[in-house]
């Protein structure tokens, strides 16, 4: 039996693990997938942001930004997992001083994703490394051999707001030949004028279809001139089971 004191999250933090896990809230989309893909019926709380997979009955506790803590405390969980970018500190904070154990992730790079993941089962769930997590490795191993293009990845409109440094989302599409125009940006998600956006002149606008549900008939006619290519925001964003197809999807829309 693993002494629970001994397991940290990303963050550092001691994180009071039971032996066995049985009920699991988890606060972030990506997440959700990955546990109830592993783990479905330990899953009993999400939030309504958590889509995949289609069809899950668990018990809802709003947003990841404004959780029910006092629904989160009802269901009793043996672990409640988060994200130091989804999640406020405040409410995990409150969820600590209830007595629960939340378990934080840190992603910013695919690496972090597939480590972070291992960690999070192996550590915070209590099992071993699921085998779409290992197929997951398997499909991203092999290095971009190809020509580099330039992108910009629009996040919102209304202000124009794009990825920055230090993104998922970037290190995703540097792993498929696309280099993010504004990763050097110092900011994370930074709001630039539409003008200096198209300035900018990069090879491919990619335009997922959130947070900002950007699509075909809108976004695109914003960049007159310029490749623009929706996709799918789960495929870019999330880390989790849809990583195993995510490379051969992605790919195939940016050709």
């Amino acid at each position: 039996m693993r002494d629970p004191a001994a397991v940290c999250d990303d963050t550092g933090t001691p994180v009071p693990v039971p032996a066995t896990v049985s009920r699991i809230v988890s606060l972030v989309p990506s997440l959700t997938e990955s546990v109830a893909a592993t783990l479905p019926d330990a899953l009993v709380g999400a939030t309504d942001w958590c889509t995949h997979p289609p069809g899950l009955d668990v018990t809802r506790v709003r947003g990841t930004k404004n959780p029910d803590l006092d629904v989160i405390r009802r269901l009793d969980p043996d672990v409640v997992l988060a994200n130091a970018e989804e999640n406020r500190a405040a409410d995990l904070d409150a969820l600590r001083a209830a007595g629960l154990p939340v378990w934080v992730t840190r992603i910013e790079t695919l690496d972090q994703a597939l480590a972070s993941l291992a960690r999070m089962f192996t550590d915070a769930c209590r099992v071993e490394v699921p085998p779409w997590l290992v197929r997951a490795g398997e499909v991203w191993r092999e290095p971009h051999r190809g020509p580099r293009r330039t992108a910009i990845v629009p996040i919102w409109r209304r202000p124009w707001m794009v990825a920055g440094r230090d993104t998922f989302t970037g290190d995703v599409l540097a792993r498929l030949g696309v280099d993010n125009l504004y990763a050097g940006h110092p900011e994370r998600y930074p709001r630039i004028p539409l003008a200096e956006l198209a300035g900018a002149r990069p090879d491919l606008v990619v335009l997922p279809d959130e947070p900002y549900a950007f699509s075909r008939t809108d976004g695109p006619e914003s960049f007159p001139g310029l490749r623009c290519v929706p996709v799918s925001g789960r495929l870019l964003t999330w880390y989790g089971p849809s990583l195993v197809a995510a490379r051969a999807e992605l790919e195939r829309a940016l050709r």
